[in-house]
Order: structure tokens, then sequence, then C-alpha cells
């Protein structure tokens, strides 16, 4: 069966557009693969870059056991970070999303470009100006939430908005395995980690993003942020709530649900 990449692009950005929930893919497609999930998420970001957004960086989801639990998948996926989607304050604006959950996340801000196939995590430290702490707020485009691997593939990861911290640290000035994370919602401590909780080390997290996009002809660039995932599950973010994360030596980073 073809897969129309540029129909199903539509599709999932008018959900965006009109702030309302649709059919996961694979429940319209006999089959999805994950390279068609992918070209789907390539014509989506075009349709997004023609609009007039630019690219602000990259990403990767389910880099975590919490999180590929809480989403029953077994691989971590990659997506793309526009820079509309990155906010001036920590304000999120509910009415542009359609059901946000917030998580906790490590983000890299590079100061080199990472070209794949042979990145290692070394040469992600290498690259790397600083690593500052972040939260990221998800927003699945399809119902309830629900959906499997290729479907939030083509979702962008379900990518919506990112507040970054200002207090940063050099990448080798810090174990990023031991760099701790608490997350708070209302005051309440739902989730702690360490960078550990990424597969073993965030840095080479990064390196799998890399060597993902070399074998597609693309790198990471200097400039851009790389969000290397979340080491807990993800809260929902609704009128009112404030959700913090605070971070060992990255100090902490606050988004408040506006309704």
């Amino acid at each position: 069966m073809t897969i129309d990449h540029a129909h199903w692009a539509e599709y999932l950005l008018a959900g965006v557009d009109e702030r309302v929930e649709v059919q996961a893919i694979t429940k319209v497609v006999d089959e999805l693969s994950i390279d068609d999930a992918y070209a789907i998420q390539a014509a989506l970001l075009e349709l997004q870059l023609a609009r007039g957004d630019t690219l602000a960086g990259a990403k990767l989801g389910l880099t975590s056991a919490a999180k590929q639990e809480q989403m029953g998948v077994s691989e971590p996926v990659y997506g793309w970070v526009p820079a509309g989607s990155v906010l001036d304050s920590g304000d999120v604006v509910l009415d542009e999303l359609i059901h946000p959950r917030c998580e906790p996340e490590l983000v890299f801000l590079l100061a080199e470009d990472l070209a794949g196939p042979d990145v290692t995590a070394g040469d992600v430290l290498d690259a790397t100006r600083e690593v500052v702490g972040g939260i990221e707020v998800i927003d699945s485009r399809y119902e309830a939430f629900s959906f499997t691997l290729p479907d939030v593939i083509a979702d962008n990861t379900s990518a919506a908005r990112v507040a970054i911290g200002g207090d940063g640290v050099a990448p080798r000035d810090v174990d990023l395995t031991t760099l701790g994370c608490v997350f708070e919602v209302d005051g309440e401590v739902t989730g702690t980690a360490t960078g550990a909780a990424l597969l073993g080390d965030p840095a080479a997290c990064v390196a799998m993003l890399a060597n993902h996009l070399g074998r597609h002809g693309q790198k990471l660039e200097a400039g851009w942020l790389v969000m290397a995932g979340a080491a807990t599950d993800a809260r929902p973010l609704t009128a009112g709530t404030t959700a913090t994360a605070r971070y060992s030596h990255l100090g902490s980073v606050t988004v408040t649900g506006k309704g």
C-alpha cells in the first residue's frame, strides 16, 4: 500500500490548527512503516516552515524506561523543534493546544555541527556549548493520547511547546549521568530521576539522534537546541497548574497553564 505522506501531514496539521484530536493514522491505514512515519514527519515540518516558522533544533522522545513504559513502546523516536514552539516565558496558552502534558527535559545547546554516522557521546560533549534544564509540553494530536510508535513519529513526537532554563553548565563540568531532577506539579513531587535514566547517558542519546539524521543526509547544527528526552513520565497541564523541574547544577524551570 502506498502512503500519501503529504496527505497525512496536512491531516495532522489540521488537528493542530483546529485544536481537535484526530484518529491515529494506524487506525485508518493497514500498515504504517517507520520510514513512512518519518516521511510524514518531514512533510509536516515542511508545511510548518512554509508558513514562516524556522527550525530551532531537534529532539528525542521515549529515551527513558519510564516514558517507554508509559507509551507502550520499546525504542526512542526523533523529531524537530520549530522556533515557534519555544516559549518566551513560562506561560502556556492552553487554548492553543488539545490535551497538553508536561515533562522535564535535559537540553543541549550546540556550539558545533554534529554529523553522523559515527558520532559518539564524547563528540556530543565536545560540540556542546552548555547543558540547560527545560520542560517540554507535549500534545499528541491523536484521540485519547493513544498511538503506536509510527503514529507518534509522524506526529513529530507530540512536540508542542518547550521552556528553556537560563542556568547552564559546560557539558564536561558535571557528570550528566548523575545530574538530578525533581519534577513537581502544584507543589507535589511527581517524579525524580538522574541523567542516567536517559538510556544510561543523555549525551549518548544525542549521539543516537545525530547518527539517525546522518543516515538521512542531515545533521544537528551549531546554534540548535537538542532535547535529550524526558526522564520522568508526563503530567497533564491544565488551567492554573504550575509545573517546576528542579535540577542539580541547572537551577529550575517552571511552566504554568493559562486557560
